[in-house]
Protein backbone atom coordinates (compact mmCIF):
# COMPACT_ATOMS: atom_id res chain seq x y z
CA UNK A 1 0.00 0.00 0.00
CA UNK A 2 2.87 2.39 0.69
CA UNK A 3 4.29 1.96 -2.79
CA UNK A 4 0.76 2.22 -4.09
CA UNK A 5 0.39 5.27 -2.74
CA UNK A 6 4.09 6.86 -3.40
CA UNK A 7 3.30 6.08 -6.84
CA UNK A 8 -0.12 7.84 -6.67
CA UNK A 9 1.27 10.78 -4.93
CA UNK A 10 3.78 11.16 -8.20
CA UNK A 11 1.26 10.28 -10.68
CA UNK A 12 -0.44 13.19 -9.14
CA UNK A 13 2.46 15.47 -9.18
CA UNK A 14 2.81 14.77 -12.82
CA UNK A 15 -0.74 15.76 -13.58
CA UNK A 16 -0.69 18.49 -11.57
CA UNK A 17 2.87 20.05 -13.50
CA UNK A 18 1.41 18.76 -17.07
CA UNK A 19 -1.95 20.86 -16.32
CA UNK A 20 -0.17 23.95 -15.23
CA UNK A 21 1.74 23.46 -18.51
CA UNK A 22 -0.72 23.41 -20.45
CA UNK A 23 -2.35 26.28 -18.78
CA UNK A 24 0.56 28.30 -19.27
CA UNK A 25 0.47 31.04 -21.89
CA UNK A 26 2.75 31.07 -24.50
CA UNK A 27 4.42 33.97 -25.76
CA UNK A 28 6.49 33.99 -28.91
CA UNK A 29 9.57 35.70 -29.88
CA UNK A 30 10.76 36.44 -32.86
CA UNK A 31 14.44 36.50 -32.91
CA UNK A 32 17.54 37.16 -35.27
CA UNK A 33 21.35 36.77 -34.20
CA UNK A 34 24.54 38.63 -35.07
CA UNK A 35 26.51 36.81 -32.41
CA UNK A 36 25.90 34.63 -29.10
CA UNK A 37 23.05 36.85 -28.22
CA UNK A 38 20.24 34.17 -28.69
CA UNK A 39 21.67 31.64 -26.76
CA UNK A 40 21.77 34.61 -24.13
CA UNK A 41 18.67 34.98 -24.16
CA UNK A 42 17.84 31.68 -24.04
CA UNK A 43 19.55 31.41 -20.60
CA UNK A 44 17.72 34.63 -19.67
CA UNK A 45 14.25 33.23 -20.80
CA UNK A 46 14.85 30.11 -18.80
CA UNK A 47 15.01 32.19 -15.06
CA UNK A 48 12.01 34.16 -15.76
CA UNK A 49 9.62 31.26 -16.98
CA UNK A 50 11.06 29.73 -13.16
CA UNK A 51 9.39 32.57 -11.64
CA UNK A 52 6.79 33.01 -13.78
CA UNK A 53 5.17 29.50 -14.48
CA UNK A 54 2.09 30.63 -15.74
CA UNK A 55 4.18 31.67 -19.20
CA UNK A 56 5.89 29.90 -21.52
CA UNK A 57 7.89 31.71 -23.66
CA UNK A 58 9.08 30.47 -26.95
CA UNK A 59 12.14 32.02 -28.95
CA UNK A 60 11.76 31.49 -32.73
CA UNK A 61 15.37 31.96 -33.72
CA UNK A 62 15.39 33.23 -37.79
CA UNK A 63 17.97 34.75 -40.42
CA UNK A 64 17.78 38.60 -40.51
CA UNK A 65 16.21 38.33 -43.93
CA UNK A 66 12.92 36.98 -42.11
CA UNK A 67 12.66 39.91 -40.49
CA UNK A 68 13.71 42.05 -43.00
CA UNK A 69 11.26 40.73 -45.71
CA UNK A 70 8.46 37.97 -44.41
CA UNK A 71 8.09 39.99 -41.00
CA UNK A 72 6.42 43.19 -43.06
CA UNK A 73 4.33 41.33 -44.97
CA UNK A 74 2.22 39.73 -41.66
CA UNK A 75 2.02 42.86 -39.71
CA UNK A 76 -0.03 44.13 -43.04
CA UNK A 77 -2.01 41.61 -42.64
CA UNK A 78 -2.66 41.98 -38.96
CA UNK A 79 -0.57 38.91 -37.92
CA UNK A 80 2.76 38.38 -36.52
CA UNK A 81 4.86 36.73 -33.56
CA UNK A 82 3.94 38.91 -29.92
CA UNK A 83 7.85 40.25 -29.81
CA UNK A 84 10.32 40.92 -32.18
CA UNK A 85 13.98 41.83 -32.84
CA UNK A 86 14.17 44.56 -35.70
CA UNK A 87 15.95 46.88 -37.15
CA UNK A 88 13.29 48.82 -38.91
CA UNK A 89 11.53 50.95 -36.08
CA UNK A 90 10.14 53.84 -36.78
CA UNK A 91 8.86 53.09 -40.29
CA UNK A 92 6.55 50.10 -38.56
CA UNK A 93 5.75 51.98 -35.33
CA UNK A 94 1.92 51.30 -36.39
CA UNK A 95 2.29 47.71 -35.86
CA UNK A 96 3.83 48.11 -32.41
CA UNK A 97 1.96 47.40 -28.90
CA UNK A 98 1.89 50.57 -26.42
CA UNK A 99 2.62 48.23 -23.20
CA UNK A 100 2.10 51.78 -20.75
CA UNK A 101 -1.24 50.61 -19.38
CA UNK A 102 0.37 46.73 -18.86
CA UNK A 103 3.37 47.58 -16.96
CA UNK A 104 3.78 47.38 -13.68
CA UNK A 105 6.13 50.24 -13.26
CA UNK A 106 5.92 52.47 -17.15
CA UNK A 107 7.59 55.37 -15.45
CA UNK A 108 10.79 53.45 -14.59
CA UNK A 109 11.08 51.57 -17.78
CA UNK A 110 10.40 55.13 -20.23
CA UNK A 111 13.07 56.67 -17.91
CA UNK A 112 15.31 53.91 -18.37
CA UNK A 113 15.28 54.16 -22.16
CA UNK A 114 13.71 58.12 -22.62
CA UNK A 115 16.71 58.87 -25.05
CA UNK A 116 15.79 55.94 -27.80
CA UNK A 117 12.13 55.38 -27.63
CA UNK A 118 11.13 57.90 -30.33
CA UNK A 119 12.75 56.07 -32.72
CA UNK A 120 9.89 52.92 -32.39
CA UNK A 121 7.10 55.39 -31.75
CA UNK A 122 4.69 57.33 -33.84
CA UNK A 123 5.86 61.41 -34.15
CA UNK A 124 3.97 63.37 -31.16
CA UNK A 125 3.34 60.03 -29.25
CA UNK A 126 3.88 58.36 -25.77
CA UNK A 127 3.87 55.01 -26.41
CA UNK A 128 5.89 52.42 -24.88
CA UNK A 129 6.30 50.05 -27.55
CA UNK A 130 9.67 48.45 -26.22
CA UNK A 131 13.04 48.75 -26.09
CA UNK A 132 16.29 48.77 -27.65
CA UNK A 133 18.44 45.75 -26.80
CA UNK A 134 21.64 47.16 -27.80
CA UNK A 135 23.36 50.19 -29.17
CA UNK A 136 25.66 50.60 -32.08
CA UNK A 137 27.52 53.89 -32.29
CA UNK A 138 29.92 55.49 -35.29
CA UNK A 139 33.41 56.30 -34.39
CA UNK A 140 36.77 55.58 -35.15
CA UNK A 141 38.86 52.11 -35.21
CA UNK A 142 42.66 52.49 -34.20
CA UNK A 143 45.90 50.39 -35.18
CA UNK A 144 47.40 50.90 -32.33
CA UNK A 145 50.36 48.53 -32.97
CA UNK A 146 50.97 50.60 -35.98
CA UNK A 147 51.03 53.72 -34.19
CA UNK A 148 53.43 52.84 -31.76
CA UNK A 149 55.76 51.70 -34.13
CA UNK A 150 55.44 55.17 -36.15
CA UNK A 151 55.99 57.37 -32.44
CA UNK A 152 52.99 59.26 -33.58
CA UNK A 153 50.17 59.55 -30.28
CA UNK A 154 46.67 58.55 -31.27
CA UNK A 155 44.39 61.42 -30.74
CA UNK A 156 42.67 62.15 -27.72
CA UNK A 157 39.47 63.62 -26.23
CA UNK A 158 38.68 67.03 -28.58
CA UNK A 159 41.04 66.13 -31.11
CA UNK A 160 39.56 67.77 -34.42
CA UNK A 161 39.04 65.68 -37.76
CA UNK A 162 42.25 67.48 -39.44
CA UNK A 163 44.39 66.02 -36.74
CA UNK A 164 43.08 62.93 -37.26
CA UNK A 165 43.68 62.77 -40.65
CA UNK A 166 47.07 64.51 -40.04
CA UNK A 167 47.85 61.89 -37.67
CA UNK A 168 46.89 58.85 -40.01
CA UNK A 169 48.46 60.05 -42.76
CA UNK A 170 51.98 60.27 -40.98
CA UNK A 171 51.33 56.59 -39.58
CA UNK A 172 50.37 55.60 -42.82
CA UNK A 173 53.60 57.29 -44.10
CA UNK A 174 55.93 55.97 -41.34
CA UNK A 175 55.18 52.40 -41.70
CA UNK A 176 54.29 52.10 -45.56
CA UNK A 177 50.67 50.78 -45.07
CA UNK A 178 48.60 51.97 -48.24
CA UNK A 179 45.38 53.13 -46.16
CA UNK A 180 45.80 56.03 -44.16
CA UNK A 181 42.14 56.66 -43.30
CA UNK A 182 39.49 54.34 -44.29
CA UNK A 183 36.07 55.23 -43.93
CA UNK A 184 32.68 53.03 -44.46
CA UNK A 185 30.79 54.54 -47.76
CA UNK A 186 27.47 55.13 -46.02
CA UNK A 187 25.43 57.86 -45.48
CA UNK A 188 24.61 57.52 -42.12
CA UNK A 189 28.47 57.42 -41.45
CA UNK A 190 29.03 60.58 -42.93
CA UNK A 191 26.41 62.12 -41.17
CA UNK A 192 28.17 62.14 -37.75
CA UNK A 193 31.43 64.10 -38.93
CA UNK A 194 28.92 66.30 -40.71
CA UNK A 195 26.39 67.15 -37.79
CA UNK A 196 30.14 67.79 -35.80
CA UNK A 197 31.34 70.20 -38.71
CA UNK A 198 27.80 72.04 -38.25
CA UNK A 199 25.25 70.65 -40.42
CA UNK A 200 21.75 71.51 -39.28
CA UNK A 201 20.08 68.81 -41.84
CA UNK A 202 16.49 69.63 -40.50
CA UNK A 203 15.32 73.09 -41.63
CA UNK A 204 13.05 75.52 -39.28
CA UNK A 205 9.64 73.74 -41.44
CA UNK A 206 10.80 70.02 -40.51
CA UNK A 207 11.88 69.21 -43.57
CA UNK A 208 15.09 68.17 -44.83
CA UNK A 209 17.66 71.50 -45.04
CA UNK A 210 20.74 69.40 -45.61
CA UNK A 211 23.52 71.31 -47.68
CA UNK A 212 24.84 74.50 -45.72
CA UNK A 213 28.23 75.48 -44.72
CA UNK A 214 28.72 72.55 -42.27
CA UNK A 215 27.79 69.69 -44.35
CA UNK A 216 30.03 71.49 -47.05
CA UNK A 217 32.78 71.41 -44.90
CA UNK A 218 32.60 67.83 -44.31
CA UNK A 219 32.34 67.29 -48.17
CA UNK A 220 35.03 69.18 -48.81
CA UNK A 221 36.91 67.20 -46.97
CA UNK A 222 35.73 63.57 -47.79
CA UNK A 223 37.05 65.45 -51.47
CA UNK A 224 40.14 66.70 -50.56
CA UNK A 225 41.15 63.31 -48.29
CA UNK A 226 40.67 61.35 -51.80
CA UNK A 227 42.90 63.75 -53.70
CA UNK A 228 45.44 63.69 -51.39
CA UNK A 229 45.80 59.82 -50.99
CA UNK A 230 44.86 60.06 -47.00
CA UNK A 231 41.80 57.78 -47.89
CA UNK A 232 41.90 55.05 -50.65
CA UNK A 233 39.60 55.71 -53.44
CA UNK A 234 38.83 52.26 -53.98
CA UNK A 235 36.18 52.16 -51.41
CA UNK A 236 33.85 55.28 -52.12
CA UNK A 237 34.91 55.23 -55.44
CA UNK A 238 34.07 51.55 -56.56
CA UNK A 239 31.01 51.07 -56.54
CA UNK A 240 27.79 53.48 -57.22
CA UNK A 241 24.79 54.31 -56.41
CA UNK A 242 24.05 53.90 -52.78
CA UNK A 243 26.09 50.62 -52.34
CA UNK A 244 28.13 49.83 -48.96
CA UNK A 245 31.70 49.52 -49.20
CA UNK A 246 33.46 49.04 -45.92
CA UNK A 247 37.41 48.44 -44.90
CA UNK A 248 37.00 44.99 -42.72
CA UNK A 249 39.51 43.26 -44.30
CA UNK A 250 41.77 45.75 -45.49
CA UNK A 251 41.87 46.54 -41.18
CA UNK A 252 42.05 43.04 -39.77
CA UNK A 253 45.11 42.48 -42.19
CA UNK A 254 47.10 45.63 -40.88
CA UNK A 255 47.00 47.51 -44.27
CA UNK A 256 44.75 50.85 -41.92
CA UNK A 257 46.02 53.15 -39.78
CA UNK A 258 42.55 54.88 -39.02
CA UNK A 259 39.38 52.78 -39.79
CA UNK A 260 35.86 55.16 -39.20
CA UNK A 261 33.10 52.62 -38.85
CA UNK A 262 31.46 51.50 -35.55
CA UNK A 263 31.01 49.38 -32.06
CA UNK A 264 29.62 46.61 -34.11
CA UNK A 265 32.86 45.54 -35.73
CA UNK A 266 34.45 45.26 -32.13
CA UNK A 267 33.57 41.53 -31.13
CA UNK A 268 34.28 39.92 -34.71
CA UNK A 269 37.55 42.11 -34.53
CA UNK A 270 38.79 40.91 -31.65
CA UNK A 271 37.88 37.30 -33.20
CA UNK A 272 39.22 38.32 -36.71
CA UNK A 273 42.42 40.11 -35.31
CA UNK A 274 43.48 37.88 -32.43
CA UNK A 275 47.20 38.83 -31.49
CA UNK A 276 48.60 39.97 -34.65
CA UNK A 277 48.58 43.33 -33.36
CA UNK A 278 46.75 45.97 -30.75
CA UNK A 279 43.77 47.89 -32.04
CA UNK A 280 41.27 49.92 -30.09
CA UNK A 281 38.16 52.68 -30.57
CA UNK A 282 39.07 55.98 -30.60
CA UNK A 283 37.52 59.02 -29.23
CA UNK A 284 34.85 60.91 -31.80
CA UNK A 285 37.16 63.23 -33.52
CA UNK A 286 35.43 66.61 -33.47
CA UNK A 287 34.38 69.79 -35.45
CA UNK A 288 33.79 73.40 -34.55
CA UNK A 289 30.14 71.86 -33.61
CA UNK A 290 30.36 68.85 -31.71
CA UNK A 291 32.45 65.60 -31.09
CA UNK A 292 29.79 63.10 -32.10
CA UNK A 293 29.23 59.47 -34.10
CA UNK A 294 25.53 58.47 -35.60
CA UNK A 295 24.07 56.01 -33.02
CA UNK A 296 21.47 53.10 -33.94
CA UNK A 297 21.03 49.29 -33.35
CA UNK A 298 18.17 47.09 -32.77
CA UNK A 299 15.02 47.00 -30.50
CA UNK A 300 12.73 44.66 -29.00
CA UNK A 301 9.58 45.36 -29.45
CA UNK A 302 5.70 43.92 -28.63
CA UNK A 303 3.34 43.83 -31.86
CA UNK A 304 -0.63 45.14 -31.26
CA UNK A 305 -1.75 41.66 -32.70
CA UNK A 306 -0.29 40.25 -29.68
CA UNK A 307 -3.75 37.83 -27.94
CA UNK A 308 -1.77 38.08 -24.75
CA UNK A 309 -0.71 41.48 -23.74
CA UNK A 310 -0.45 41.46 -20.49
CA UNK A 311 1.57 38.87 -20.58
CA UNK A 312 4.03 39.89 -23.20
CA UNK A 313 4.12 43.08 -20.98
CA UNK A 314 5.82 40.71 -17.96
CA UNK A 315 8.22 39.49 -20.51
CA UNK A 316 9.27 42.49 -21.78
CA UNK A 317 9.61 44.33 -18.41
CA UNK A 318 12.00 41.44 -17.31
CA UNK A 319 13.79 41.83 -20.20
CA UNK A 320 14.25 45.46 -19.65
CA UNK A 321 15.23 45.72 -16.15
CA UNK A 322 18.43 46.53 -14.64
CA UNK A 323 20.05 43.81 -13.86
CA UNK A 324 18.95 41.74 -17.21
CA UNK A 325 20.38 44.64 -19.43
CA UNK A 326 23.44 44.53 -17.45
CA UNK A 327 23.74 40.55 -18.07
CA UNK A 328 22.94 40.90 -21.74
CA UNK A 329 25.18 43.01 -23.03
CA UNK A 330 28.20 42.04 -20.44
CA UNK A 331 27.60 38.76 -22.20
CA UNK A 332 26.91 39.86 -25.94
CA UNK A 333 29.60 43.06 -25.60
CA UNK A 334 26.59 45.22 -26.73
CA UNK A 335 26.40 48.74 -25.81
CA UNK A 336 23.29 49.49 -23.78
CA UNK A 337 20.72 51.34 -24.19
CA UNK A 338 19.38 51.22 -20.41
CA UNK A 339 20.54 54.66 -19.27
CA UNK A 340 21.12 53.31 -15.83
CA UNK A 341 23.22 50.90 -17.07
CA UNK A 342 25.60 52.69 -19.31
CA UNK A 343 25.90 55.31 -16.68
CA UNK A 344 27.54 53.14 -14.19
CA UNK A 345 29.27 51.07 -16.63
CA UNK A 346 28.87 47.74 -17.96
CA UNK A 347 31.70 44.99 -17.13
CA UNK A 348 32.03 43.17 -20.46
CA UNK A 349 32.99 39.52 -20.22
CA UNK A 350 36.00 39.08 -22.46
CA UNK A 351 39.49 38.33 -22.28
CA UNK A 352 40.83 40.45 -25.04
CA UNK A 353 41.76 43.85 -23.68
CA UNK A 354 41.23 45.27 -27.25
CA UNK A 355 37.91 44.73 -26.89
CA UNK A 356 37.08 45.63 -23.25
CA UNK A 357 39.03 49.06 -24.16
CA UNK A 358 37.11 49.64 -27.16
CA UNK A 359 33.40 49.17 -25.79
CA UNK A 360 34.42 51.58 -22.89
CA UNK A 361 35.19 54.47 -25.54
CA UNK A 362 32.06 53.18 -27.68
CA UNK A 363 29.95 53.31 -24.15
CA UNK A 364 31.50 56.60 -23.56
CA UNK A 365 30.69 58.11 -26.99
CA UNK A 366 26.92 57.04 -26.57
CA UNK A 367 26.89 59.13 -23.30
CA UNK A 368 28.00 62.04 -25.39
CA UNK A 369 26.53 61.64 -28.74
CA UNK A 370 24.51 65.05 -29.79
CA UNK A 371 20.85 65.59 -29.82
CA UNK A 372 20.80 66.03 -33.49
CA UNK A 373 22.77 62.93 -34.06
CA UNK A 374 19.71 61.41 -31.70
CA UNK A 375 16.80 62.76 -33.49
CA UNK A 376 18.51 61.32 -36.73
CA UNK A 377 17.18 57.80 -35.53
CA UNK A 378 13.53 58.58 -35.58
CA UNK A 379 13.61 61.47 -38.52
CA UNK A 380 11.26 60.33 -41.23
CA UNK A 381 13.42 61.71 -43.81
CA UNK A 382 16.81 60.66 -42.50
CA UNK A 383 16.96 57.28 -44.91
CA UNK A 384 15.98 59.90 -47.82
CA UNK A 385 19.24 62.34 -46.24
CA UNK A 386 21.73 59.08 -45.97
CA UNK A 387 21.17 58.07 -49.47
CA UNK A 388 20.90 61.00 -51.47
CA UNK A 389 24.77 62.34 -49.96
CA UNK A 390 26.20 58.60 -50.29
CA UNK A 391 25.51 58.40 -54.04
CA UNK A 392 26.23 62.30 -55.27
CA UNK A 393 29.58 62.27 -52.89
CA UNK A 394 30.55 59.29 -54.05
CA UNK A 395 30.39 60.26 -57.80
CA UNK A 396 32.61 63.13 -56.58
CA UNK A 397 35.27 60.91 -55.68
CA UNK A 398 34.54 58.63 -58.59
CA UNK A 399 35.16 61.91 -60.94
CA UNK A 400 32.16 61.77 -61.98
CA UNK A 401 30.60 65.13 -60.73
CA UNK A 402 31.90 68.02 -59.27
CA UNK A 403 30.72 69.08 -55.22
CA UNK A 404 28.96 71.89 -56.60
CA UNK A 405 27.33 69.78 -58.94
CA UNK A 406 26.50 67.49 -56.25
CA UNK A 407 25.33 69.78 -53.24
CA UNK A 408 22.70 70.74 -56.22
CA UNK A 409 21.65 67.02 -57.11
CA UNK A 410 21.46 66.03 -53.36
CA UNK A 411 19.16 68.70 -52.83
CA UNK A 412 17.05 67.67 -56.02
CA UNK A 413 17.26 63.68 -54.90
CA UNK A 414 15.73 64.67 -51.60
CA UNK A 415 13.54 67.37 -52.65
CA UNK A 416 12.12 64.43 -55.08
CA UNK A 417 11.38 61.70 -52.23
CA UNK A 418 9.70 64.59 -50.34
CA UNK A 419 7.58 65.16 -52.93
CA UNK A 420 6.96 61.46 -53.74
CA UNK A 421 5.69 60.70 -50.59
CA UNK A 422 3.08 63.64 -50.54
CA UNK A 423 1.27 62.40 -53.12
Amino acid sequence: MKGFKKLTLGALALTLSASASLAATEVRIMWYSDGNEGEVLQDIVKRFETQNPDIKVVIDNVAFGVIKDQLPVQLEAGRGPDIVRVVELKSQAKHWLDLRAHLKDAATFEKSFSSTLDWMRDDGSNALPGFMTQLTITGPLVNTTLFEQAGVPVPGDKATWDEWAAAARKVAQNQKVPIALAFDRSGHRFMGPAISMGAKVIGPDGKPALVDEGFKAMAQRIADWHKDGTMPREIWGGVAGTTYKGANDEFVNGQVAVYFSGSWQVAQFSQKIGDKFDWSAGSEPCGPAACTGMPGGAGLVAVKYSQHPKEVARVMEYLASEPVVREFSERTLFLPAHQGVAAKGVDFKSKDPNVKKSLDTFLKATQSASPLALKMQSYKWSGAIYAAAISRLGQVVSGEAQLADAYVRIEEDIKQKVAEASR
